[in-house]
């Protein structure tokens, strides 16, 4: 019978590892605001930092839309400014009116093209199904803005994620169904 004995690879034995020096953190980057008294910055500065967080909030509101494997993210904005998407000029972004209609088809159901504008970022997908992704997520803006409003979209079907996404190919298929043809002889 065969006994196995434990190996070490080395008999030597090891030292111990030197700690590394901790680099000192950058300053913290201060925003473009307007000077501000040092004492008061002392003083109380969880309530300057609250007040900060309250105005960006205030500011727009934010909601996420999603199609297959398109994702919106959307800032509604108060007033009747421009619609920009990916840093470009809506009817530039989505060029064929029919794209247009269906993001923005949320404003038409409500009747608030001219209380808001939006500025948004679309990552994935075609053109279709980011503009199904803008609605959904203009949807879902207009909806936290106003409960009254939510109701209206919610009955249209807008609130609502679509789901549906292309099914994964099988082995042995051509597609995720699609059989090759058989042939008998």
């Amino acid at each position: 019978m065969v006994t196995k004995t434990p190996t070490t690879k080395s008999a030597a034995p090891k030292t111990p590892r030197k700690p590394r020096a901790v680099k000192p953190k950058a300053a913290a980057v201060k925003h473009h605001t307007a000077p501000v008294h040092s004492a008061a910055v002392e003083a109380k500065p969880e309530a300057k930092a609250e007040v900060k967080h309250h105005e960006a909030k205030a500011r727009y509101v934010f909601a996420t839309g999603r199609r297959k494997t398109s994702v919106a993210n959307v800032r509604l904005f108060e007033g009747d400014g421009k619609h920009i998407i990916n840093k470009k000029p809506f009817e530039t972004y989505f060029s064929y009116p029919f794209y247009q209609e269906t993001a923005l088809k949320p404003f038409d159901v409500t009747g608030l093209a001219k209380k808001y504008h939006i500025v948004a970022h679309i990552n994935g997908g075609g053109a279709h199904s980011q503009a199904v992704a803008l609605r959904h997520g203009l949807s879902v803006a207009l909806g936290k803005a106003s409960e009254e409003i939510r109701k209206i979209l919610k009955k249209n079907g807008f609130l609502t994620r679509d789901d549906r996404k292309k099914e994964r190919k099988k082995p042995g298929l051509k597609r995720a169904r699609r059989a090759p043809q058989w042939a008998k002889r």
